[in-house]
């Protein structure tokens, strides 16, 4: 068979994906969004809003003019009682004039009155205190507590103040100057005012020159003297030198809230939670039919709105008047969605007309998702095991003839590609590069180096030559790959790098690529390794038959040492590799030669002993000169693991265990 050509498959492409997705998704868009738009396009929404903002200033001037007025008359009838009460001063006519007053304005409390410095005279409005289960010392207790204003008032200035915290009701303090530098004061019921300010879609509040909400149909902000200065609009409007205006705001905050309605849902919002459970019921129905086909699970549950529970955003028209009594504003105002509610009707079908065309359409993209969706899902945890490093995977075979078919087939070639790769190369490193987590060109690190060679490793070889002949070089390679297995197995454990293989040596090193966070956790990572290596070569050596030429036993000697390195990929363009250069390795190469002539098969320098020699029973050995180096080195046998009861703990036993001859006398 010649070489199939790769435009062939191209070619067998009958109906791709994006063809696919392409027709479905525009017949979605065309017919749902279709309806919408034409449907809209027909609403004049800016004569409505001109409408809107039109009918709001005209009830916040409703709303100023009758606080005004409810102020003024206030004000007006008790200069009257005052007046009364400061020419007449007899005992009787005062107490007709007050009851007489009191019982004409019965939403007055006590009126409060200071001549001069020392003069505080409390008239009190018993009826109202009764009536309300209200204790009549508050109204003193109130009055004289707001000896901050009273300089304001003496100086020709009315004030308005919030008393509901202080009372627990819907009461407002009048300040106003009097004959003579003195100055009156009124606690009256402001109750009537709040019932009309919440009234209507319109909501409308008076706030002071401080920015304190006097009145609001939400007495909870009242009672607890929510002060709004801060919001950016409110002080915008404190500080207008206008009387009146109107504008368009977006606040988030709370008082606005206030006054029942849908919020800030808007007309869509409220034709969806009116269209939901429909919606809801006539899905499901569809879906349970799918899944007694499909014999699948699959319902659909929409999450409730945090709108509810968090403060939102929340757009207004707004329009305002100072009146022209104690520099009080009246702010009325009306949600912009709720403007056009109107048309909340003719959304609700459109939203109707959507779901019916996208319910329908659900079913057939559904039927055709199947056979997007599983190879995209098994390609998606193939690729996120490579991503892993984890090469050897199984793809679903492909079962059609379109890009998912012809994505698989590749796929599962790249993945034994890369699984025949991983095995040429340190595919943990090759992973780490692949992320990022190692960058091009080389580093300096702290890092401990191990070499380890098979002892008699050449004469070994020649005697599978001489035994077995043409077939050694086979036998050889599968003694070696066993072996090799092991160790490196020891070796990952510990969180090590393999370097390379030479042979029947193996270079490794900790603290590179990888790390445990410390050269001394590295170090002793790197010399448990190797004591994991002389329990794995003790077990296989002891299940190893005599004499069988094909699997001799296997004696190695491994070399340590612990210093400053340059790590990095190293090599040309076309090939490079993840390798360490430096003095300990070539001290550690050295010190693993010394390990038959000392009679020890794991040997440390120093350098690394200093770092983890109280973790390990070790055995000084005699120093020995190494080229490049001005003085002789110090190094240490590997016995033992500190408090490890199990295995040798000295250097002779680990000798009589391994096997190893050593004659002290001729070194």
């Amino acid at each position: 068979m010649g070489k199939r050509n790769k435009h062939d498959a191209v070619d067998n492409i009958r109906f791709s994906i994006g063809a696919k997705l392409v027709t479905i998704i525009s017949i979605i868009v065309i017919v749902s969004l279709g309806f919408i738009t034409v449907l809209v396009s027909w609403l004049v929404q800016q004569d409505m809003r001109i409408t809107a903002e039109e009918n709001n200033f005209e009830a916040n001037r409703r709303s100023a003019t009758e606080a005004e007025i409810v102020l003024v008359n206030i004000r007006s009838n008790s200069r009257m009682l005052l007046q009364t009460i400061t020419t007449r001063r007899t005992p009787a006519i005062v107490r007709e004039s007050t009851e007489f007053f009191f019982t004409e304005n019965p939403h007055i409390a006590a009126i409060f009155l200071v001549e001069s410095p020392g003069s505080d005279q409390l008239f009190i409005n018993r009826q109202f205190f009764t009536a309300r289960e209200l204790d009549e010392t508050l109204a003193g207790s109130f009055l004289r507590s707001q000896r901050g204003v009273f300089g304001r008032a003496m100086r020709g200035e009315t004030v308005i103040l919030n008393a509901a915290s202080h009372f627990s009701k819907p009461v407002l303090a009048l300040y106003f100057p009097w004959q003579g530098g003195g100055l009156a004061g009124v606690l009256f019921s402001s109750e009537s005012l709040n019932n009309n300010f919440g009234f209507g879609v319109n909501q409308s509040y008076m706030i002071n020159t401080d920015g304190d909400i006097l009145i609001h149909s939400d007495f909870a902000l009242v009672q607890a003297g929510e002060n709004v200065r801060n919001v950016d609009f409110i002080r915008s409007i404190l500080n207008s030198p206008e009387q009146s205006g109107r504008q368009l705001i977006e606040s988030d905050s709370s008082f606005m809230q206030a006054g029942g309605g849908t919020g800030n849902k808007g007309f869509f919002a409220t034709a969806w939670e009116t269209a939901k459970p429909v919606v809801l019921t006539f899905l499901n129905t569809a879906l349970e039919k799918i899944n007694g086909l499909l014999k699948t699970n699959i319902s659909i549950q929409l999450r409730e709105s945090r709108q509810d529970t968090e403060p939102v955003m929340m757009r207004k028209f707004i329009a305002f008047t100072k009146l022209n009594i104690a520099d009080a504003t009246v702010i009325t105002g009306i949600e912009y969605d709720k403007v056009f509610e109107g048309i909340a009707a003719t959304t609700r079908l459109n939203i109707y007309l959507t779901i019916a065309v996208l319910s329908i359409a659900v079913i057939f993209i559904w039927f055709f998702s199947k056979r997007i969706s599983i190879p995209l899902k098994a390609l998606a945890v193939a690729a996120s095991k490579i991503e892993e490093g984890i090469f050897e995977i199984e793809t679903p075979r492909p079962k059609s003839s379109d890009e998912i078919g012809m994505l698989t087939g590749s796929f599962q070639r790249m993945s034994m590609a890369l699984n025949i790769f991983g095995k040429f190369t340190n595919k943990d490193v090759a992973v780490k590069a692949m992320r990022g987590d190692i960058k091009p060109g080389g580093s300096q690190k702290y890092a401990t180096i191990f070499f380890s060679d098979i002892r008699e490793f050449t004469a070994k070889c020649e005697n599978f030559t001489n035994v077995y002949g043409k077939e050694a070089s086979v036998r050889i390679v599968h003694w070696l790959n066993n072996y090799f297995s092991h160790m490196v197995d020891c070796i990952k454990k510990t969180n090590g790098v393999v370097d390379k293989f030479i042979g029947g040596a193996v270079m490794a090193h900790w603290g590179t690529a990888y790390s445990a966070g410390s050269p001394r956790k590295d170090a002793f990572n790197c010399i448990k390794a190797a004591l994991m290596m002389r329990g794995v070569l003790y077990m296989m050596n002891n299940e190893r038959r005599k004499g069988d030429h094909s699997n001799p036993e296997i004696s190695i000697g491994a070399g340590i040492d612990t210093g400053f390195v340059t790590a990095g990929q190293i090599g040309s363009d076309l090939r490079m590799e993840y390798t360490v250069i430096g003095d300990p390795v070539n001290l550690a190469s050295r010190v693993e030669a010394l390990t038959k002539p000392l009679g020890a098969d794991i040997l440390i320098t120093e350098d690394t002993w200093n770092l983890v020699g109280d973790q390990f029973i070790t055995e000084e050995m005699p120093s020995v000169s190494v080229k490049g180096k001005e003085k002789p080195v110090r190094i240490f046998a590997v016995v033992n693991i500190k408090g490890n009861n199990k295995g040798p703990h000295t250097l002779a036993e680990v000798q009589e265990l391994l096997g190893i001859s050593y004659n002290p006398r001729s070194h």
